[in-house]
């Protein structure tokens, strides 16, 4: 295989590459991308929607972002970039925040890789510090009617991002051993 990389195209903080016969994007100028399951302290879980442009509709996710993706974040660690994803996306914080895996998004297409934590025992903040450029909605969904809750968003037209079905899985595990 031909192992030279050349640049196709190049953007803030995605890069298309080819490398031999494959092309893929590679995320740049960020130190990671984080995603949160979080429960609260009634066993809701929390989660975000969002129109995204790609899917031309608005899309039900766990919150997440990129770490280390700003002058003021550069260095962030992953937990950091973590709680504070869950702070501006949701306006809730967590008593605890635990690192619980890290793998590929898409690995036929990037290089991404998506660490997921869990936090527990979430509560609204006395002030939320959101992105005044995202128009995010939080939706609190009781735990047991989380499936029928997505069911009802998919029949509204809204598409369900794939993490959120890993994430639903770890707050069943994970929710459960904290009752």
């Amino acid at each position: 295989m031909d192992t030279s990389l050349e640049i196709i195209a190049e953007a803030r903080y995605l890069r298309l590459v080819r490398l031999g016969r494959w092309e893929f994007a590679e995320r740049v100028r960020i130190s990671g991308v984080v995603c949160v399951v979080a429960l609260t302290r009634d066993q809701r879980l929390l989660l975000v929607e969002q129109l995204r442009v790609p899917l031309g509709c608005r899309v039900i996710e766990l919150p997440a972002g990129l770490a280390g993706d700003t002058s003021a974040t550069q260095g962030e660690p992953l937990q950091a970039a973590a709680e504070r994803e869950l702070l501006e996306e949701t306006g809730y914080r967590a008593s605890s925040t635990s690192r619980l895996f890290c793998g590929p998004t898409s690995p036929g297409l990037t290089n991404e890789q998506l660490t997921f934590f869990f936090a527990k025992d979430c509560e609204l903040a006395e002030t939320r510090v959101s992105d005044p450029s995202e128009d995010i909605l939080v939706h609190a969904v009781p735990l047991p009617a989380v499936d029928a809750w997505l069911d009802e968003q998919t029949a509204l037209g809204k598409a369900i991002a794939i993490k959120v079905y890993a994430g639903l899985y770890v707050a069943r595990q994970l929710g459960a051993a904290a009752c």
